[in-house]
């Protein structure tokens, strides 16, 4: 295994290799010499700086706040970031309008209308992501016939109609949409006329039979792409003429100006995963177990020697199929809050984030893991860095930490230390489990794999969380700290296509196959092509 496939840094340039997290921001530089830096900053600090990707990039560079970072410093910035992750989490997308034929302006609704959890008296139904819907009056067959032309009068009346209410974003589902094109396209383009600013087609997006996960996939891209825009050119203005790619879902790295939010929801964890595979064989590992744990949450992931995807999957109760980094994701970091209830403990699911932070950050902030583990002594505040409080120029504060676990001890009749003990204990039963759903019950023997500990808490419970799985090597890499960060420097930048086939297979298929194939791979080598440049 080679170091990253990159081209080789221009001279005195530097590469930033960038993953932006729920609660704090890993910068790896790589210098114009080759040897690497890091650097790892608060995601969310607004009285110290802007954005804390730029924010760390100048700072290592040696930059003054505002100073625009050039191309004659910088060969290029690759980077992973949460921002549409959060905005689906959150249900703060794009106000989204969705297009669909008429008759149908429910069927997401509807959906497959599957019941997860059988016994349950009240279905609560996830919150939809769009917010009103238009029914075109169009109708096209399986075969092509046009059984209703697209009335364009009526549906630019209607575009008219919300776009006066301020909605920009629309998604465009029609029926069979997905092969064949024309409305979609001529709805389209009444809405760029119209001023829509995204406009997302099924058959660009997810150019896939099934009606419901396409129409899935293309109102998720409309919802979260305009947010993911506002951050890309935020960054983009600070960086004017730096070359600047983000990490997809799938594990490649992709052009900031083509990176589109169905793409988005793993951006930084799928660097992880690559820098986990990487450093493993690296290593001599060739069945691990990720164990990512972060300030917000946990990612846990399996690899025994190719990277695990998943083209159909349900992330925050929305519906999607996009080529994805198989992982499972437990709400149990750093931030995740500690609770007490008069009668059990709880770790999770609501986390502290970076502001205010646990309560060691000296924001005011409530009990985290963190604090446990300062309480226990794992985090000694004498050799963390002094980047808490107001300034951003104090240590962790421990002093507060006890006054909060004093008075749990008083509710409990426990001890402060064996409080927070029992709290990091749930944490870690919270992983393991985590663990053992993407292993044992898959039927991999999880004694046979190496636990490659990373992210800036997963020293804290490696050990503990190997105990419980009965795993007896843990595999920590230099950089476990920053792992999904240098990761993005190990990446390769590709572009991922599919499209439907529907026909009988037979021996007269087998060529047309082939030239199909041919002719998908090609259109990818050139958008590829065309994204670097070539």
């Amino acid at each position: 295994m080679t170091e990253p496939n990159t081209p080789p840094a221009g001279k005195n340039r530097w590469q930033f290799w960038i993953d932006r997290g729920g609660t704090f921001t890993d910068v790896v530089g790589k210098r114009p010499d080759g040897t690497l830096v890091t650097h790892k900053l608060l995601s969310e600090n607004p009285e110290q700086y802007r954005d804390a990707a730029v924010a760390g990039i100048r700072h290592l560079l040696g930059l003054k706040l505002g100073e625009p970072v050039t191309p004659e410093q910088v060969e290029c910035v690759k980077m992973g970031t949460t921002v549409a992750t959060n905005a689906l989490l959150e249900r703060k997308g794009e106000a989204t309008l969705l297009v669909t034929t008429q008759g149908f302006g429910d069927a997401l609704r509807i959906a497959y209308q599957n019941r997860p959890r059988l016994f349950d008296r009240q279905i609560v139904l996830p919150e939809l992501l769009y917010s009103a819907v238009v029914e075109a009056q169009e109708r096209v067959a399986v075969d092509g016939e046009v059984l209703q032309p697209l009335d364009e009068v009526h549906l630019r009346t209607q575009l008219m109609h919300w776009h006066s209410q301020g909605v920009r974003s629309v998604a465009v589902v029609f029926m069979h949409g997905w092969r064949h094109t024309a409305h979609e396209q001529a709805a389209a383009r009444l809405a760029h006329e119209l001023g829509f600013t995204q406009v997302s087609t099924s058959h660009q997006t997810s150019p896939m039979m099934k009606l419901v996960s396409r129409g899935d996939t293309t109102v998720v891209d409309a919802y979260l792409s305009p947010i993911l825009r506002r951050y890309v050119d935020q960054v983009a203005s600070e960086m004017p003429g730096v070359k600047l790619m983000f990490m997809q879902s799938s594990g490649g790295l992709t052009d900031a100006q083509v990176f589109a939010g169905k793409d988005a929801i793993l951006s930084g964890p799928a660097g992880g995963i690559v820098g986990m595979a990487r450093t493993a064989q690296l290593a001599g590992h060739d069945k691990v177990i990720g164990f990512d744990m972060g300030g917000t949450s946990t990612d846990v992931s399996h690899f025994a020697g190719q990277f695990e995807r998943e083209f159909e999957t349900q992330v925050a109760g929305v519906r999607m199929r996009a080529p994805m980094m198989s992982i499972h994701t437990v709400a149990a970091g750093g931030g995740s809050l500690l609770a007490y209830d008069g009668a059990r403990f709880r770790v999770g699911p609501q986390s502290a984030g970076a502001n205010p932070g646990p309560a060691s950050y000296r924001r005011g902030g409530p009990l985290a893991v963190t604090d446990a583990n300062v309480m226990v002594g794992k985090v000694q505040p004498r050799f963390f860095p002094s980047v808490f409080g107001p300034d951003a120029n104090q240590p962790l504060d421990a002093e507060v930490v006890r006054g909060h676990f004093e008075k749990l001890a008083q509710q409990t009749g426990r001890a402060a230390e064996d409080v927070a003990h029992g709290f990091i204990q749930i944490a870690v039963q919270q992983m393991a489990n985590a663990i053992k759903k993407i292993s044992v019950a898959r039927g991999y023997d999880v004694t046979r794999y190496t636990l490659q500990c990373f992210g800036g808490a997963g020293g804290q419970h490696a050990c503990l969380v190997a105990d419980a799985l009965g795993m007896s090597q843990v595999l920590v890499h230099p950089l476990a700290g920053v792992l999904s960060a240098y990761g993005m420097g190990l990446a390769d930048q590709n572009v991922m296509r599919e499209e439907s086939v529907e026909r009988r297979l037979d021996a007269e298929a087998m060529p047309l196959m082939a030239a199909r194939l041919q002719a998908l791979g090609e259109s990818t080598r050139q958008a590829l092509l065309a994204q670097m440049g070539g």
